[in-house]
């Protein structure tokens, strides 16, 4: 059985509010999302719709109560809480949860 481990990325202060970071951690792209009062979001780059690795790039914004991010191809909504995609509930994104210490962000993998 593999345990979870965290798994730092990068220094809170490198992250922009509300803008999207790509980050490699281990063989996986990974968008981080630093949202104010909300705490940090990560989800894989990959946009499943898209094609490409984009998500990162997207707007961050707030649909119908749900803090979401915009995929810049083709303007799906992805939840960056549960990584599901607004407008087609079978499509979905990975999540991972994440963890602030001593100012460095980690990921729970």
């Amino acid at each position: 059985m593999q345990q979870n481990r965290l798994v730092p990325v990068c220094h809170l202060d490198e992250l922009m509010p509300f803008q999207g970071t790509a980050a490699l951690v281990g063989d996986q792209q990974v968008a981080l999302f630093r949202v104010p009062e909300r705490g940090v979001f990560a989800l894989q780059n990959w946009d499943p719709i898209g094609k490409a690795f984009v998500l990162s790039r997207g707007i961050v914004g707030d649909v119908k109560g749900k803090l979401c991010v915009a995929s810049p191809l083709y303007k799906q909504h992805f939840c960056l809480k549960s990584g599901s995609c607004l407008e087609d509930e079978g499509v979905r994104v990975s999540i991972w949860q994440t963890e602030i210490v001593d100012g460095m962000v980690n990921i729970l993998c």
